[in-house]
């Protein structure tokens, strides 16, 4: 027996920052920078391909500075003052930077979520991929029409949100639900031509839209029931080499006002999954 505590210890794989052992082995569990994750100790083939293929830092601060600024190569998020002060957490900050992890090929979605201060409040994670689904992802599109699901975890990782999207043909429906798989609402797509439309449902009742600003939906426009602008999206770019030959996909979000319930946790699902939710569709659409 290990006399070796349970605890947090630095992950001598190197992949992590910290890696949990249970007092008598190492586990899956790893965290960095505090926000929680599973990553197997000996990750499977079509994990340790996914892993290897993993470049850059989507954290890097100099990365989300010119996001922000809309200096260098990056084009300008139009970012704005912030309307009401932030609290720390995705549903409580005025502008969230969604960066995703660049890759030469894509085999499972991950996302890191920054403040305007570059500290990272959430990560997002595709669960429950198959070894199958995962190969065929990795030789075709078709992985576009099967289930997708999504974990939103806050720096603790605990997880605040759960997203849904059920296989389809045609139009998506994006399922919200929160850490106890409870459903807050839905993201329904209105249209299959066109600039991208979708509406934020809940019981019944339309509480707002998701509106692309062109066909190829790049920006969104985020609008409540009544019209107005509550949120904005917008795309920035890393340069012409990692857009064409990795699989990143980087947004700005600007919330103009504290929300309501269930518009609040609508918004931020869309926020943070806009690419996998939401874009998934776009090959489809365009």
């Amino acid at each position: 027996m290990s006399s070796t505590p349970a605890n947090w210890y630095p992950d001598t794989t190197g992949r992590h920052e910290l890696r949990y052992w249970d007092g008598t082995a190492w586990t899956d569990h790893v965290s960095n920078h505090g926000v929680a994750g599973v990553d197997p100790l000996k990750p499977k083939a079509l994990d340790r391909l996914d892993n290897a293929l993993t470049i850059g830092n989507e954290g890097d601060p100099a990365k989300i500075e010119r996001q922000l600024s809309g200096q260098a190569s990056y084009r300008s998020a139009g970012v704005t003052a912030a309307a009401f002060a932030g609290g720390g957490t995705i549903f409580t900050e005025p502008i969230l930077v969604v960066n995703q992890k660049a890759k030469l090929i894509e085999l499972k979605n991950q996302f890191g979520v920054f403040d305007q201060q570059g500290r990272q409040i959430a990560a997002v994670n595709e669960i429950g991929q198959s070894t199958a689904k995962k190969a065929l992802r990795l030789v075709s599109n078709l992985d576009q029409y099967f289930t997708h699901k999504m974990e939103i975890s806050d720096s603790s990782g605990a997880v605040v949100l759960r997203l849904t999207r059920p296989a389809k043909l045609i139009k998506s429906t994006i399922v919200v639900s929160d850490a106890n798989n409870q459903e807050i609402g839905r993201i329904i797509q209105d249209n299959m031509f066109g600039k991208i439309h979708f509406s934020l449902q809940a019981g019944g009742h339309t509480y707002g839209s998701i509106n692309a600003e062109n066909w190829r939906a790049w920006n969104f426009r985020i609008e409540d029931h009544t019209g107005a602008e509550v949120a904005r999206i917008t795309k920035t770019f890393e340069g012409f080499a990692k857009t064409m030959f990795t699989t990143a996909d980087n947004y700005v979000v600007q919330i103009h006002a504290q929300l309501p319930q269930p518009l609040n946790a609508l918004v931020v699902a869309a926020a943070v999954s806009v690419d996998t939710a939401l874009k998934q569709d776009s090959r489809g659409l365009g």
